[in-house]
């Protein structure tokens, strides 16, 4: 007689314990009479080894009695790290299902099984939280990527624009103020090293230089520039 495969499940209702529902896995191997016939007597006063082995020989209740005794302490660790219950119980299924699939890949000299599972549902719950945090990252990059460069060519385009209206009012300065202005903005130079350049008390060039980005900041005003940086 074959019967259809079965993987443990958990039941998404909080502080309920987990449950287990049957559902096909594809595989070569079946379950035999003689399979089912070993575990029906005394199935959990069996140690965890000796289920393992039974799985290994496609005994599905031994996968659910292991799932009986560990099934639910998974589960509250995936929750844990992944604070969701569906994926807390996708991690469990997996786990599961890969100990129906490699239950050779247990070796009880090394430790218990609990462990032994405990280190897996950890480990893809980890995965999970990383991948979401990669992918994440990605959709902030690739939205990064796509708004900047159109907030690039405005800045660029103001840049340029204020500059030549910048100019425009430079232009309309007295020479005076221009040639004081120019040498401390677009120079570099301190007050005290334009005062020495134009031959001029430090007093008149602060004076002259304050009057003419009074009128500069009165024209950019009128043009929109004066209150954007």
């Amino acid at each position: 007689m074959t019967t259809s495969r079965c993987v443990p499940r958990t039941t998404q209702a909080q502080n309920r314990p987990a449950t287990i529902v049957t559902s096909p896995i594809p595989s070569s191997r079946s379950v035999t009479a003689a399979n089912w016939e070993y575990m029906n007597h005394e199935l959990r006063d069996l140690d965890d080894a000796t289920l393992v082995a039974a799985v290994g020989q496609s005994n599905e209740l031994a996968l659910k009695e292991l799932y009986r005794r560990h099934g639910d302490a998974l589960f509250n660790l995936a929750r844990k790290v992944l604070v969701d219950f569906d994926r807390a119980e996708e991690v469990v299924q997996e786990v599961f299902l890969r100990l129906w699939n490699e239950p050779e890949r247990f070796d009880p000299t090394r430790g218990a099984l609990r462990s032994y599972l405990f280190r897996q549902a950890h480990s893809r719950a980890v995965e999970r939280v990383r991948s979401e945090e990669a992918r994440r990252r990605r959709e902030q990059r690739h939205d990064r990527e796509r708004i900047e460069p159109d907030y690039d060519v405005e800045r660029e385009a103001w840049a340029v624009i204020r500059s030549e209206l910048v100019k425009e009012a430079m232009a309309e300065l007295s020479e005076a103020e221009r040639e004081a202005i120019s040498l401390a903005y677009f120079g570099g130079h301190t007050y005290r090293e334009v005062a020495a350049l134009l031959d001029l008390p430090e007093g008149t060039v602060k004076s002259r230089i304050r009057l003419g980005l009074n009128k500069l900041a009165d024209k950019l005003e009128a043009t929109g520039l004066g209150a954007r940086s």
